[in-house]
């Protein structure tokens, strides 16, 4: 086996590139990954350019991966097996705290994630520590599509915010945003009965990937306001459920006053530190008795669920990913920033794009 791989490595916001690094050595009790895949994450983007106040560089990042076991810790005594198929769940739980034991995981009071305290998986080999073994690791499927399983991250955080927003059979959903986290929750709220669910973005060909995810409408916030199509499309009376799927604070206002009566707001989408006091009207959330939840990560149930219906192709990732090989990252990324794609997923080792139609499922 060779001793060096090649991996994104960053320096600091605004400085990173694909280095040779050492090949990493597993922890006695956990296992070397060759990933197949690690795909990009909105938050990726967000410490490439500003940094991330839980990470101290230089640091490997990528944390949303899949892969196949290449070697084991002398001291693993788990189910895996070298050669298996895994994906990889980015947070760590303790276990131990109360949110862990109530079973509520994605409250876990001493969170770690891959990518922050360990190095990622942007890069040929990845080192999986013993602290993510169990909860943070799925054996998959030999013939499950490495490529859907890497996204599986925030389908997972998509399946734990519909549980608590409990869309309903009849529902109108409305979400605002077309990126990858709209387009895995329209195809959520269908799967769960909503009977109408509409899409808004400002970016045209996010909307147009969109449609693949099974909306009953979309808008084009650029030509239209998107309140008064809402309540055009709802007969005045709103969406019962809203979903905010982006960063933007105004999203948020415009959640709390095209909701229904009654209904459910989901703010799905974290705000910059600097502007996260959006000027929400609370009467209209008061008079109206909205339900607002805030919705965060995941528990190891929702992970599962996530790869059960990636596998059974209930969700067609394949609709809104855009594959590169790992030396294209500063491509791949400049794209899903503007807009331009809707989920860059990067393979580091280029032997995988040659022969990945015989790994993916059919």
């Amino acid at each position: 086996m060779k001793s060096t791989m090649d991996a994104l490595v960053f320096m600091r916001p605004g400085d990173y590139s694909i280095e040779k690094v050492p090949i990493p050595i597993e922890s006695p009790g956990g296992f070397l990954l060759k990933v197949y895949a690690c795909a990009l994450c909105g938050s990726d983007l967000r410490t490439l350019r500003s940094g991330h106040r839980r990470i101290t560089p230089p640091l490997v990042l990528g944390h949303e991966m899949a892969g196949i076991v290449e070697r084991l810790g002398p001291q693993y005594h788990g189910p895996l097996k070298v050669g298996d198929n895994v994906a990889v769940s980015p947070p760590v739980y303790c276990g131990e705290c109360e949110y862990c034991q109530d079973g509520r995981f994605e409250l876990c009071e001493n969170l770690v994630e891959m990518a922050q305290k360990w190095p990622g998986s942007f890069a040929e080999f990845v080192a999986i520590p013993e602290e993510a073994i169990p909860l943070s690791i799925r054996n998959l499927p030999q013939d499950m599509n490495l490529i859907h399983a890497a996204v599986s991250e925030p389908i997972a955080a998509c399946v734990n915010a519909q549980e608590i927003g409990k869309i309903n059979l009849g529902d109108t959903v409305a979400i605002i945003g077309a990126g990858p986290v709209g387009c895995i929750h329209s195809a959520l709220a269908k799967l769960k009965g909503a009977s109408k669910v509409i899409i808004a973005d400002i970016s045209p060909e996010r909307l147009e990937i969109s449609r693949g995810f099974f909306p009953d409408h979309t808008i084009d916030v650029n030509e239209k306001n998107i309140i008064e199509e809402v309540r055009e499309l709802t007969d005045g009376k709103g969406a019962e459920v809203v979903i905010t799927a982006n960063p933007v604070p105004q999203t948020q206002i415009q959640a709390v006053e095209m909701c229904k009566k009654g209904g459910r707001i989901l703010i799905f989408g974290g705000l910059p530190k600097n502007n996260n006091k959006p000027g929400i009207d609370m009467n209209i959330v008061h008079y109206n008795g909205l339900q607002i939840y805030g919705t965060t990560s995941f528990a190891p149930r929702h992970h599962e669920l996530a790869i059960k219906l990636m596998y059974q192709y209930k969700i067609p990732v394949d609709r809104f990913v855009t594959i590169f090989k790992l030396s294209e990252f500063e491509n791949g990324s400049r794209l899903a920033l503007d807009g331009k794609i809707t989920k860059a997923v990067f393979i580091p080792d280029e032997e995988f794009i040659e022969r990945k139609s015989s790994l993916e499922k059919k």
